[in-house]
């Protein structure tokens, strides 16, 4: 039999097309998971030949109990996972990948794990913003800009979302696809039919669902209750819905209680029922069916979506809500009412206004019912069908361009798997011990600042990656390291102690300039990146105590630590004024010293160069960078250039300057002892060239860095030991040094952690102005 020629969706003959869907799943609880199954099973339903399947995001190592709809399952924080779905895709011939995003269902920051798969993925990519933030963060507006960038086509459920992608992100109208919230097929019914097996026969219905938190305004409408009974007696308001999981698990059922209290205090808690479950999609259809009027309290305007709204709406039922878009827009033409935010008193005189006037109750929900003829899923599943179809005929036309960051043999380059059991090894309940005999802690020389330092910042990198290791684990670490960092701060001098006895007992008052930088790095970086609310507080604080003692200092590179602190603090307070002051301070500084010192052949800061190098030319690529600085960026991206040719060999590898006698203008240079440090600080600094300059040959410096760690240096040994996540100390002419402390350990996590970062923040557009 011939094979007919390809055609569409619905009508394929030559063979069956294989349409995956990514995102949540049931039976996990949550309105994406929903809304997949939802899609999935329209689109079944109008492509009855097309074999369609679900990559499902798990929030738990044990995953769920899914249908055989699913065909592989990604645990959302473990990047590997992500690698996997790409390749079981691409092995599959997958024709079609619809994305289902929300930046909170993906691990990495603002979700960014998502873009390793899409790098990956050969097909077609068709993605759902569930959300469109028009005032994006720094990392939610780099994952943003690279996932249009690797997404055929773009679906958003308003005309909003469309405007917004346009204006801030700058996409093609020709590229967003307009598709309404699909929702259920319902019959335009009385309420009245459904009210007696709730036991509200007789009652005017106010409804409320959905997962509860703080942000559904649902006090709002408590507060409004009194005057609407006093009016409607026979008024109930039913609130339908479990609380959020991650509330839930951070709060307990602490709001929900509230709600109640402030029920009983009004008086009006017989008129308040709550059902505190996750109700099926049967039990939803009943529970709206007995609705005179749906609320929508939610107190965020740029909500763009409401599944809830969606499913109410089309159902032919008055809608009373603030003005969120997926409102403004779905409401408009008196399709419902609209009323302020945070205005019980508003909420009543429209829901009063409306049990007083039936005529317009009936006209409101015809009119919303006829609306939503265009809602329902067998016509929003063929409108995906066609955007499917369009993606195809996109990429047909504008083949993906071959990636070209991090590769090597036509995939991501292969980072090392996370092992942290060394350094959980060499933790305590003080902090982290300085050296180790071996891989075993050296109790002889304690602690000190420099490392925990190090060690705290690794944990907050960790947080915002998505690490494996449970919560818990991962918040007692970076808790202990935090507390050493408070500690040591010295609250008479200003200044943070660096060395620490076994026995708990500070061996100076006041640290070096070094360690006081590393310390502020460190604290800067607890106040931009941390999510815990008790670090950032903690952190803030010491950091804007010990701020201003890095004015006295004479060290570059406590300079430079100091300025990535401030670049880390600034993420959180952009214009607080004395980390601007200080950054402008120190910038000059570092400026200053180059034209003191640097020649056309030593373009270098200082006569010597010794130790952390890399790091004067990051924190000069960072500050002039954030501001504006011309000169300071291409001083710092000069000598960056010359200190990656001065530390490559003639066989190609990474040659850090030796801490054998270093290296000294018109001397010879040391090759050894070469340090973790090194390697880690250049990885750091042309990464950040790389970021700022989108100039690939700074990623293959920073790769040959990093590499250095693997066993492709002078003596071709590995110093990484894959087994624990240990790092030995240092390479000598003969022999890498076998003892695995803190320093080196710590370095190359912190290196692992930013070629992580840059795997999947590969090209970021332009912050918005």
């Amino acid at each position: 039999m011939k094979s007919k020629e390809r055609g569409g969706f619905g009508g394929r003959s030559d063979g069956l097309p294989r349409i995956a869907f990514l995102g949540n799943y049931p039976p996990r609880l949550c309105g994406i998971a929903t809304f997949t199954h939802d899609l999935c099973e329209a689109v079944a339903c109008a492509a009855p030949d097309s074999d369609c399947f679900v990559g499902a995001l798990n929030d738990r190592t044990e995953g769920y109990a899914y249908p055989p709809r699913v065909h592989f399952e990604l645990l959302e924080k473990d990047l590997n996972y992500y690698r996997r779905a790409a390749d079981f895709l691409n092995f599959n011939n997958a024709d079609v990948l619809s994305v289902q995003h929300e930046f909170g269902i993906y691990g990495g920051p603002a979700g960014s794990h998502l873009l390793t798969l899409l790098k990956e993925a050969r097909m077609p990519v068709v993605t759902t913003l569930h959300t469109v933030l028009s005032k994006p963060n720094a990392a939610q507006y780099q994952v943003m800009g690279e996932l249009i960038e690797r997404s055929d086509r773009l679906v958003v459920m308003a005309r909003k979302g469309a405007e917004i992608l346009c204006e801030t992100y700058g996409v093609a109208e020709t590229k967003i696809d307009v598709i309404p919230h699909g929702i259920p097929d319902l019959g335009f019914i009385e309420s009245g039919f459904f009210k007696g097996q709730f036991g509200v026969d007789g009652c005017k219905v106010l409804l409320t669902f959905g997962l509860i938190s703080p942000g559904k305004g649902i006090e709002y409408v408590i507060e409004a209750l009194p005057e609407i009974v006093r009016q409607h007696p026979k008024v109930v308001y039913l609130v339908l819905g479990a609380t959020h999981p991650q509330l839930l698990a951070r709060e307990g059922e602490r709001y929900r209680l509230g709600l109640e209290r402030l029920a009983e205090d009004l008086q009006v808690r017989e008129h308040v029922i709550f059902y505190n479950r996750f109700f099926s999609a049967e039990d939803l259809k009943q529970f709206i069916g007995a609705t005179d009027i749906y609320l929508t309290p939610y107190l965020n305007e740029a909500q763009i979506t409401s599944g809830t709204l969606a499913y109410v709406f089309g159902a032919g039922k008055v809608v009373v809500s603030t003005p969120y878009w997926h409102a403004q827009e779905l409401l408009a033409d008196e399709h419902g009412v609209l009323v302020p935010f945070h205005n019980p008193g508003a909420i009543s005189t429209a829901v009063c206004s409306l049990l007083d006037d039936a005529p317009r109750m009936e006209k409101i929900r015809s009119d919303a019912y006829a609306v939503g003829r265009g809602m329902i899923w067998p016509v929003v599943a063929q409108r995906y069908l066609e955007t499917f179809q369009q993606a195809r005929a996109d990429r047909r036309a504008t083949p993906r361009a071959a990636f070209a960051g991090w590769t090597l043999g036509g995939r991501s380059y292969q980072l090392p798997p996370l092992r942290l059991e060394h350094l959980l090894r060499m933790s305590d309940g003080t902090g982290i011990f300085q050296h180790a005999i071996f891989n075993v802690p050296d109790f002889h020389h304690g602690y000190c600042t420099d490392d925990n330092a190090r060690a705290f910042i690794l944990c907050n990198l960790l947080e915002e990656l998505g690490d494996p290791l449970p919560a818990e684990t991962l918040d007692g670490l970076t808790t202990r390291y935090l507390a050493f960092l408070a500690a040591a701060f010295n609250k008479d001098s200003g200044r943070f102690r660096n060395f620490m006895s076994h026995s708990r007992q500070w061996l100076e008052e006041v640290g070096s300039q070094d360690s006081h930088g590393r310390a502020l790095w460190a604290v800067g970086t607890g106040v931009g990146r941390s999510h815990n609310t008790g670090h950032r507080k903690l952190a803030t604080q010491l950091f804007e105590h010990g701020l201003a003692a890095a004015a006295s200092f004479s060290a570059p590179r406590a300079w430079s630590f100091t300025l990535l602190g401030i670049h880390e603090y600034l993420r959180r307070f952009p214009t607080e004024p004395k980390a601007l002051a200080m950054r402008e301070t120190l910038t000059a500084r570092l400026v200053n010293l180059w034209h003191d010192c640097a020649t056309d052949a030593w373009p270098w800061f200082e006569p010597s160069v010794t130790y952390d190098n890399a790091r004067l030319c990051q924190a000069l690529i960072l500050s002039g960078q954030w501001q504006g600085h011309s000169e300071a960026l291409a001083i710092g991206l000069k000598s960056l250039r010359w200190l990656a040719s001065i530390q490559k060999t003639q066989a190609g590898h990474f040659r850090p300057i030796g801490s054998d006698g270093f290296y000294h203008r018109d001397g010879a240079r040391a090759d050894f002892d070469q340090q973790p440090l090194e390697a880690q600080a250049m990885v750091a600094a042309c990464l950040e060239a790389f970021r700022v300059t989108q100039n690939p040959t700074w990623s293959r410096k920073a790769r040959r860095a990093f590499e250095w760690f693997l066993g492709r240096n002078d003596l071709g040994l590995p110093l990484y030991d894959s087994s624990s996540g240990a790092c030995c100390d240092g390479l000598h002419p003969d022999r890498v040094n076998e003892n695995q402390g803190a320093e080196s350990s710590l370095a190359f996590h912190l290196a692992l952690a930013d070629m992580t970062f840059a795997e999947h923040l590969i090209t970021p557009p332009p912050l918005p102005s």
